[in-house]
């Protein structure tokens, strides 16, 4: 296990556009995703990392939460399938399932939308205002495996409060951290070191 922080992408940049298949092939776009809504949650997350297994519970009951708050939230897996088949569509279907995501849950087979949003880890949280700017990056909350600290989602949450309900960029801003992206053969960005 590799643990890596995120690359803290610049406030205020606008969310990268995407069009990417859940596991069952149908497609998702940040058009169809985020229209109309308050704030955008990208969260880049994988099955395998226990970074995302310590925080998957949690983070599907917030991320079921705040989609029926009116909180437009997806999950992208970037990671290489190929070489991680515990990765692959036909997990990350059972995942789904398994952890009751209301939110789609889509593959980035070529990894592009990963480098166009500069995810590093899994997790790594990004959240967008209602202009798709980008107000918030870094953390779900202070639990790492082993630190003993409860997973709350704390960071997140306020981030989206402050984003949706007052529409102010936090001003706490925490990197994540967890296991690398696992890219394929040569892929890995030159920012990623």
């Amino acid at each position: 296990m590799v643990a890596v922080e995120s690359t803290m992408l610049a406030i205020g940049t606008p969310a990268p556009d995407f069009s990417l298949p859940d596991a069952s092939g149908a497609l998702h776009s940040l058009d169809s995703i985020a229209t109309r809504a308050d704030a955008l949650v990208v969260a880049f997350i994988c099955n395998h990392c226990p970074y995302v297994k310590l925080i998957a519970d949690k983070f599907a009951e917030i991320g079921n939460d705040l989609v029926a708050r009116g909180v437009a939230v997806v999950a992208i897996n970037s990671n290489d399938y190929q070489a991680h088949p515990d990765d692959s569509p036909d997990a990350m279907a059972a995942e789904a399932e398994l952890r009751g995501y209301a939110f789609p849950y889509l593959v980035d087979g070529s990894q592009a939308v990963a480098l166009a949003y500069r995810a590093a880890c899994t997790p790594d949280f990004f959240v967008f205002d209602s202009q798709r700017q980008l107000a918030y990056r870094g953390r779900f909350d202070s639990a790492r495996p082993g630190n003993g600290e409860a997973v709350t989602g704390a960071d997140l949450l306020t981030a989206v409060e402050e984003i949706a309900g007052r529409g102010t960029v936090p001003a706490q801003q925490h990197p994540s951290m967890g296991c690398n992206i696992k890219w394929k053969p040569g892929a890995a960005p030159s920012w990623f070191a």
